[in-house]
């Protein structure tokens, strides 16, 4: 063989060496990521996890490819590689990445049951010094720099033996034009195939895909199979793109979109109002009977990852929510209740201006569109809407709080900063839960004296890194695994919340209040229920008033979710309201109809899911459509359903509100005007 041509042979050969090395540290980080979320692991058949494993390949493959892609370039020239020292430096910086991000995503996906995405980027948006703080006290930064070292060293490794196996030992040869020749096609034979790896395919069809990598009925075995890379540079795609979601747009006509959504959100003794500039907004008169009167101010409670899965009135034995269990005697609890999103942000958009957390839209509150007006509960509370107030452990700076809700008409914000001799602060978020449930008692006394009111008060302590009180006023958790942390954070947020309503039971403003406690999202468990993973969205809805167990009983089993809170508070005091929110009145819900929720994943995923009675479709531009079936008793389930005609309704009723809703805030028609 001419030298010239075992040049290239071994410039080929270390690539394929350097290849298999990044693949097999892929693998390896693979089965991290299996080992540290063992709970999940362990309830796969063998066959699946063996799968995704094989599969996850693939996408290894393709990682690699697009790193070495610069590389087999420079193939082409006479030199080739060279000495090598510029590619053994670009494959030491991005195979370093790869490597810490793997092992990021060890405690990332145990979190939030997703492979890396677009949070990724959020949180590097936010305040620095904030996340920073999160990420040193939640999370075991020093061992995961040295796990991260160790691996690259091991990488590292590899390469160099891969070098050294592969080394030009003879000096540069001058080609002839036929050495030239035939190391051009070898050359573009070598880059045709790296662009292959790179596709994940050598058809003539679309590249490999995420949808590719569903297998399973485990959600788990799927995203396993994923390389968190991957993932991470296509949100890093996704997001450079418009935020409008075409994909969803383009799915049905806008008109009929709109006809579909007011169905949908219509209920008997509604009256559409404005219909050629409105999409939604309508006259509602609660037809409930409740008497009107009885309550004149709403506070709503938004508990911090406080999860349906382990509240005790929602059948849990953990014992983790004593207090709210018995608050839940109190009042009327909604069993079948969903956040429509998974991160507090969505939560507080959803529940507060009731609109619904849509596709490209995850982060509304610091959009551009985060500054329209919203039919939300500073607008329609009336008269006394500038009688209100927002209590919260934090800095409203985060994910622009301030700046959201006092352009949607909240006046007073007390912070971390404002809160009266704090018991507990935590360096990262701010005071702790029964400090924010101390000053709220106070701010309410201040608020009822100046008459009718309505109020917001958030929680934070249940959020990593669970920083509490010592000593803790409850026993810890200790049987949970993984979860006991986190559940014993839930436990101290769930006695703060005991603690306020013990405090305020004899004021004279409490008969005349309407509490709705709610939680902004759950978190991920040792289960994963459907492939939207319900449990991250399942939460539980109270609310406690006078005479409201009286007249529509203990619990209610509808469908609903975040935005069907303000119309539903609303309603109970007693006077017809327009109003233009996503969601409706889930007591005056005709005889038969079970409710629905339209929730999403948080990140730059297009995924969502509607959830209609017992059925749940789910929605995605790669992975299709996916029907399953929920049972609540004895806990939360999912099996798949294969009802063609009911799919098909379904997904219309999913696209068509998603549509309307993302036309309505493309054309800033989200608030409420005067008809007159």
């Amino acid at each position: 063989m001419h030298p010239h041509f075992q040049h290239l042979r071994r410039d080929a050969g270390f690539l394929l060496l350097a290849t298999t090395a990044l693949m097999a540290m892929f693998t390896l980080l693979r089965g991290l990521l299996a080992w540290h979320n063992g709970q999940l692991a362990a309830n796969l058949p063998v066959e699946d996890l063996a799968a995704a494993f094989a599969i996850g390949l693939r996408f290894d493959l393709m990682v690699s490819c697009y790193l070495l892609a610069p590389l087999a370039l420079f193939l082409f020239h006479p030199r080739g590689l060279g000495n090598r020292r510029i590619a053994r430096l670009w494959l030491a910086a991005g195979g370093g990445a790869a490597v810490f991000l793997g092992v990021v995503e060890l405690d990332f996906y145990r979190e939030f049951h997703t492979r890396l995405n677009s949070l990724v980027f959020q949180y590097l948006k936010e305040d620095p010094a904030t996340v920073t703080r999160m990420i040193w006290a939640g999370f075991p930064v020093v061992p995961y720099l040295l796990l991260s070292a160790g691996l690259w060293w091991l990488l590292l490794l590899a390469l160099r033996r891969g070098d050294r196996a592969t080394a030009n030992h003879a000096g540069a040869v001058r080609p002839g034009p036929a050495q030239l020749a035939g190391r051009t096609l070898a050359s573009l034979a070598i880059v045709l195939a790296v662009i292959a790896g790179a596709r994940g395919s050598i058809s003539a069809g679309p590249p490999l895909r995420w949808g590719d990598a569903v297998h399973s009925e485990h959600v788990f075995a799927n995203h396993l199979a994923l390389n968190g890379t991957f993932t991470l540079i296509k949100a890093a795609s996704a997001a450079s793109h418009s935020r409008q979601s075409h994909w969803w747009t383009r799915r049905v006509d806008g008109d009929s979109a709109l006809a579909t959504t007011r169905a949908m959100v219509l209920q008997p003794g509604d009256r559409l109002e404005l219909p050629d500039r409105q999409p939604i907004q309508r006259h509602h008169q609660p037809g409930h009977g409740y008497p009107g009167g009885e309550v004149r101010n709403i506070v709503l409670i938004i508990m911090e990852s406080f999860a349906g899965a382990y509240v005790g009135a929602l059948g849990d034995d953990h014992g983790v929510t004593p207090a709210f269990d018995r608050l839940a005697e109190e009042g009327l609890l909604f069993t079948r209740f969903f956040a429509n999103g998974t991160h507090t942000h969505q939560g507080m958009f959803a529940s507060v201006a009731c609109f619904p957390n849509l596709p490209g839209h995850e982060y509304l509150m610091q959009q551009p569109e985060g500054l329209h007006q919203f039919s939300g509960l500073p607008t329609l509370f009336g008269a006394a809407s500038d009688n209100n107030a927002y209590l919260y452990n934090g800095d409203f700076r985060w994910d622009n709080q301030a700046g959201f809700f006092r352009n949607q008409g909240m006046d007073r914000f007390i912070g971390r900063d404002q809160i009266d001799n704090p018991k507990h602060v935590d360096s990262v978020w701010g005071v702790s839960d029964e400090d924010v449930f101390n000053q709220a008692a106070a701010e309410l006394d201040s608020l009822a004296a100046r008459g009718a009111f309505h109020a917001i008060i958030q929680t934070l302590s249940n959020h990593t890194p669970f920083s509490l009180p010592d000593p803790l006023p409850v026993d810890r958790v200790t049987d949970a695994g993984d979860a006991s942390d986190h559940l014993t954070a839930m436990r101290y947020s769930d006695w703060a919340l005991g603690e306020f309503f013990s405090h305020i039971r004899d004021k004279p403003w409490y008969r005349d209040t309407l509490f709705v406690v709610v939680g902004d999202h759950g978190f991920a468990s040792e289960k994963m229920i459907s492939a939207v993973d319900l449990n991250r969205f399942h939460v539980p809805l109270l609310l406690i008033a006078p005479g409201l167990r009286d007249r529509f009983g203990p619990r209610n089993p509808v469908i609903g979710s975040q935005v069907d809170i303000v119309p539903t508070a609303l309603s109970l005091l007693g006077r017809p309201f327009r109003h233009q929110c996503w969601g409706r009145d889930l007591l005056s819900l005709p005889p038969g109809d079970p409710g629905f929720a339209v929730v999403k994943p948080s990140g730059s995923d297009q995924t969502a899911a509607i959830i209609a009675g017992e059925h749940i479709l789910t929605l995605s531009p790669e992975g299709g459509a996916e029907m399953g079936r929920i049972s609540f008793s004895p806990d939360l389930r999912w099996r798949g359903d294969e009802d063609p005609s009911l799919a098909s309704s379904l997904e219309r009723r999913l696209t068509s509100y998603i549509r309307a809703a993302l036309d309505a805030l493309a054309n800033d028609r989200t608030a409420v005007i005067d008809p007159r």
